[in-house]
């Protein structure tokens, strides 16, 4: 390249630069703090998910003592600072659990009722509706029970929903709703789960007709 064209490459350059450095310049900066913003969000999520790990096994400490006292506690603290991980829908079964054994029903409901509310996983918020379900139907607030229970549920757990839902309406008085129920159950539960659907074909026959 001649002397000439050098210069008038600089010269393009200088131009082009001028016309379009500081833009350039922004969108270098913008990307850098993307990523750094990238690099930090992920780094903080995994010392959320270790920090929540080294409390979940609190929680199975309380579980294990089935002491409601320290599942309380610990809950509490899993909710407030770590309801984004996983570790948080898992305590609150398991919480809810505790504090149902202990005598403090009310305490379970709020617990089954946070995983129904802010569980990561459908998985998680069904077997939180079933089981908030079960204590509604004990405290015959029946209405409240079916409105949990109400919409589509996912095909793994269809059955079990239809025979909580017969549970309810059996108690209501509601015998052909019930008995539609528990049909649908039946029809649905898996076909070697023997003990579950002898127990629905037991309440099945139970209502006669």
């Amino acid at each position: 390249m001649s002397y000439h064209d050098e210069q008038e490459s600089i010269e393009s350059l200088k131009a082009w630069w001028a016309r379009w450095g500081n833009l350039t310049t922004w969108i270098v900066l913008a990307a850098l703090v993307v990523a750094a913003g990238f690099n930090g969000w992920n780094y903080w999520q995994r010392r959320q998910t270790a920090e929540a790990a080294g409390l979940y096994e609190q929680v199975l400490q309380a579980a294990a003592a089935n002491d409601g006292a320290k599942m309380a506690r610990a809950s509490s603290d899993m909710e407030d600072k770590y309801s984004g991980t996983p570790y948080a829908q898992m305590t609150a079964l398991a919480a809810a659990k505790v504090l149902y054994g202990t005598g403090n029903t009310a305490g379970a409901k709020a617990q089954l009722q946070w995983a129904v509310d802010h569980a990561k996983d459908d998985e998680y918020k069904q077997i939180a509706r079933l089981r908030l379900a079960s204590l509604l139907l004990d405290e015959k607030a029946y209405d409240a029970g079916l409105a949990l229970l109400s919409g589509t549920a996912d095909d793994a757990f269809k059955g079990l929903v239809a025979d909580r839902r017969g549970d309810l309406l059996a108690a209501q008085g509601k015998a052909d709703d019930a008995r539609a129920a528990y049909k649908l159950a039946l029809d649905s539960l898996p076909k070697d789960d023997s003990s579950a659907r002898q127990l629905v074909q037991f309440k099945l026959d139970a209502l006669g007709g």
